[in-house]
């Protein structure tokens, strides 16, 4: 996986092209080259893709990764505080456990808009049991709840429904 250090040498090296574009643009316009017009047009394309580059070499793009986390979609997002995910039926109380907290840790972001009363993410998690065939019901087993202020802080609070889990079809053998 890319880190910020790659992010970081590929935008001195678009940035030593952009000088360089730069310079052939500058050099095209005194000798009246018929290119000349590419060459500012290839400079300003270097310009942003350097931007870019730069941009990701600041911000971490890496995801956590929990032992015991089972494999879940996000489901809704309002972007704000709230946040569903779909997993397995056949998951248990401690697989669920671990998945919340990786969750909750992977869709933190400083742009998420919090409430004055409430500056918590909450992210649910549910599965879809079918009692009958036609029939689907979704059933929610838990949710955990993390601050929006920091990062950091890794003091997250987990709800798991025990109840509901005995809602859940039981694996055939």
């Amino acid at each position: 996986m890319l880190t910020t250090a790659n992010f970081l040498q590929y935008t001195q090296w678009s940035g030593i092209a952009t000088l360089v574009f730069a310079a052939l643009a500058v050099l095209a316009f005194i000798l009246k080259w018929g290119i000349r017009f590419r060459l500012v047009g290839t400079t300003g394309f270097m310009l942003v893709l350097t931007g870019g580059l730069f941009a990701l070499s600041l911000a971490p793009l890496s995801r956590t990764v929990i032992p015991g986390a089972v494999r879940f979609s996000l489901v809704y997002d309002n972007g704000a505080t709230q946040a569903v995910i779909a997993i397995s039926p056949e998951i248990s109380p401690t697989q669920l456990d671990a998945t919340l907290r990786q969750a909750a840790s992977n869709l933190y972001s400083y742009g998420r808009l919090g409430t004055r009363q409430d500056n918590q993410l909450t992210v649910r998690a549910r599965t879809i049991i079918h009692p009958e065939p036609g029939i689907s019901v979704p059933v929610y087993l838990g949710q955990v709840k993390r601050s929006l202020v920091s990062r950091e802080n890794s003091e997250m609070t987990v709800e798991i429904y025990p109840d509901k889990f005995a809602q859940l079809p039981k694996p055939t053998a």
